[in-house]
């Protein structure tokens, strides 16, 4: 599979492939959405198959959830679960105290859900997600269709007050129609450069009209596990203070991978 698969692939897979070490036989596990999170998928679709893990996860989308069955995991829903032992997702950016921008896929809003409703959350990530402040990516916010260009308008007019550096708001589309989450909803994308306090921008978001959710994942991010192109993974835990680096090799496979690879 090395062969195959970019340096920035190879830093997805191995740092999917060191977080499933994290589930446990029995556990009820949160499934991220995004393309790193699909390896774990895959990862955690390998052990059900090769080696008899029982567990049951609930999944951060619906694409995430055909996935999910796809392999053979046992898909539940939340309330179903009520509580997760640990829910493993991807990041569009994260600085050093483990807070997050989400949201790149769309699936922002059950991701947040389901990560607080977990004892821990585990970050997988290529090495280039790693900021010193967050904004650089544009900041998602999932808001509710009607009057969604009032909405936008308060939030630029909010931005003024706020520590950011730029201030554009921008619907996402979908080709010539907007972005529609699994809910319903739209996404705005605030292209801010640079967010100087987010603990105050993310609570100030979440008391707008309009707004459901934004995508700052705030205190939630317990570890950060980041791969290389080199196979190396480095694990952060902030919680222990602790950092921990290793290596995996890759092996050629016949397995869960092939339609992951460009």
């Amino acid at each position: 599979m090395s062969g195959e698969l970019s340096p920035i692939d190879k830093a997805k897979f191995v740092a999917a492939k060191r977080s499933v070490d994290y589930v446990e036989d029995g556990m009820r596990v949160g499934l991220g959405t995004g393309s790193t999170a699909a390896w774990m998928v895959r990862c955690l679709g390998e052990l059900v198959r090769d080696d008899g893990l029982k567990i049951r996860g609930v999944p951060t989308s619906t694409r995430t959830a055909e996935l999910a069955r796809d392999v053979g995991i046992d898909v539940i829903s939340l309330d179903e679960a009520k509580w997760l032992d640990l829910t493993i997702d991807g990041a569009d950016e994260f600085d050093g105290n483990l807070n997050l921008i989400k949201g790149g896929g769309g699936a922002l809003l059950q991701e947040k859900i389901v990560a607080t409703a977990s004892d821990q959350m585990i970050v997988i990530a290529d090495i280039g997600k790693e900021v010193e402040r967050l904004g650089a990516f544009p900041l998602p916010v999932e808001v509710i269709p009607f009057g969604w260009q009032t909405t936008r308008a308060l939030i630029e007019e909010l931005l003024i007050s706020m520590d950011v550096l730029g201030r554009d708001a921008s619907l996402r589309m979908n080709g010539r129609h907007p972005y529609i989450t699994d809910e319903g909803n739209y996404i705005i994308d605030l292209h801010l450069g640079r967010i100087g306090n987010p603990h105050q921008l993310a609570m100030v978001l979440n008391q707008m009209p309009g707004v459901v959710e934004n995508g700052l994942f705030m205190d939630i991010c317990d570890i950060v596990i980041l791969g290389h192109g080199n196979g190396k993974v480095e694990t952060r835990d902030i919680n222990e203070g602790t950092v921990e680096e290793d290596r995996l090799d890759f092996v050629e496979s016949d397995n869960l991978f092939s339609d992951l690879q460009d």
